[in-house]
């Protein structure tokens, strides 16, 4: 498949031009590797985001200097020494947390009686608190390997303040800096000591597909992740923007194993956000990049929004499967669901071919109907129409409804191909430029032929190039 054909359009000399690239649509069905896990656990503002990108060698995990910035259980791939293994961060992890902070601390429990191996991150500054001594005794009662990390040791001068640790009864305590990077290199081959080759709990199968959660904040992308999955995978509040760093969760469905990405409510333009809202926007674009199809939620019981219509643009723009899920239907009357048609048919005509379901992630109404919709969708993207098959059906459309005249010229299709899937792209050779009219006609009829429910099409056209006269 040629860059310059999937950019837009361009230009052809002769008919060798019409033979592209052939796409395999499987070479991107990855397997998903059993690997081991590291919880990356603590007290609030300890420095665990920290750590978690020094280890990883790269800033993934959102970080800003204010305590409670992390909130789920997140996990990372990450390698050492030819080893790869998971790295969880989780919340900060409180014994007597209320409220949002008591759902953060029980996302971090989740993560300490799951994971393979643990690290115990301290504030080596403060020393230990009575917080740090609750955890050690909650880790204490479990056969889970456990490394007290002595964190924010910048100097020697502070080792000797680090060494007071050792009374929490863990060991040595393993002193690096965060930060700077101090220590990180022989803690990660104290991980690899006691890190088992493979997990617990088994492999995760093969090749899930993945499913990028989105919206705006607090319309239920969270809580319709627990319902799936059946537990709490990621945390629910009143609050919005609960949820920071984008939340990886394998969930069975339908029979299949399906890899769902909660991803932070985009709240404006990522170029007017700042601070942990800046990287939790990327943080979502790049979540959205690495899935196949996206279930965009909507708040059903409330107007469509301009953060709506932005999500679902960003959405389109990127080129994947699309569901629509209509949440909180049980909240909606008979006069909201004909405002609601009237919003459809006004506000979303950029996407009009996605998949609509009505949904409660609250009460769990209808949710297993997302698997269809999804389905049909991811297949839809994935579909290849035959290039015989293709040219057939292009000569009839075009010899029923020709293309619009252009400087007194009528422009010729010629021959179509499709370049590439997932999206499905068409390339159009002609002696002259087709009209954005015409070409939103042809993606119709196109629809209506092969039926590419779910998924965006995309329709390029490249002009055949005026050759000179010899004299």
């Amino acid at each position: 498949m040629t860059e310059d054909v999937l950019a837009g359009d361009g230009v052809w000399n002769d008919e060798s031009d019409w033979e592209l690239d052939e796409f395999d649509p499987e070479a991107e069905a990855g397997a998903e590797i059993a690997m081991p896990t590291l919880a990356v656990v603590g007290r609030p503002n300890v420095g665990k985001s920290t750590l978690v990108n020094r280890i990883l060698g790269r800033r993934e995990a959102v970080v800003e200097d204010i305590p409670g910035v992390t909130r789920d259980r997140v996990s990372y791939e990450a390698s050492w020494s030819g080893r790869r293994f998971w790295v969880q961060d989780t919340g900060g992890w409180e014994p007597d947390a209320k409220g949002l902070q008591q759902s953060v601390a029980r996302q971090a429990e989740l993560a300490m009686s799951t994971a393979d191996a643990i690290l115990l991150v301290v504030d080596a500054v403060v020393g230990a608190t009575a917080t740090d001594e609750a955890a050690v005794k909650k880790l204490r009662r479990s056969k889970i390997p456990v490394i007290l990390v002595a964190n924010k040791v910048d100097d020697v001068r502070a080792e000797s303040e680090a060494a007071s640790l050792w009374s929490l009864g863990l060991g040595e305590p393993r002193m690096v800096s965060a930060a700077h990077g101090r220590g990180t290199g022989d803690l990660l081959d104290d991980v690899l000591a006691v890190l088992p080759e493979t997990p617990r709990e088994g492999g995760t199968g093969t090749g899930p597909r993945r499913v990028a959660l989105v919206g705006k904040p607090n319309v239920g992308k969270s809580s319709l992740l627990n319902k799936l999955a059946g537990d709490e995978r990621s945390v629910v509040h009143d609050v919005a923007g609960t949820t920071v760093d984008p939340v990886d969760s394998l969930v069975e469905l339908g029979g299949k194993i399906w890899k769902f990405v909660d991803t932070a409510g985009l709240r404006r333009k990522v170029a007017h956000a700042s601070g942990t809202e800046f990287y939790a926007s990327l943080r979502t674009k790049a979540a959205l990049e690495a899935s196949e199809v996206a279930i965009m939620l909507i708040d059903a019981s409330q107007p469509l929004t301009e953060q709506d219509l932005r999500v679902i643009s960003l959405v389109a723009d990127s080129g994947r499967a699309l569901v629509l899920a209509f949440n909180k239907w049980d909240l909606v009357d008979e006069d909201r669901r004909l405002t609601l048609e009237k919003e459809v048919d006004r506000d979303l005509v950029r996407v009009p071919w996605a998949q609509r379901v009505n949904i409660s992630a609250h009460t769990g109404r209808a949710v297993q109907k997302l698997v269809p919709a999804m389905e049909g969708a991811l297949e839809s993207w994935d579909k290849r129409v035959s290039t015989g098959r293709l040219n057939n059906w292009l000569k009839e459309v075009v010899a029923a409804t020709p293309p619009p005249m252009r400087g007194g010229r009528l422009p010729r299709v010629l021959f179509a191909t499709q370049a590439g899937t997932r999206p499905p792209t068409f390339v159009l050779f002609t002696t002259g430029f087709l009209e954005a009219g015409y070409r939103r006609f042809l993606e119709r009829r196109l629809r209506e032929e092969f039926r590419f429910d779910g998924s965006p099409v995309r329709i390029s056209v490249r002009v055949r190039e005026k050759r000179e006269r010899k004299r």
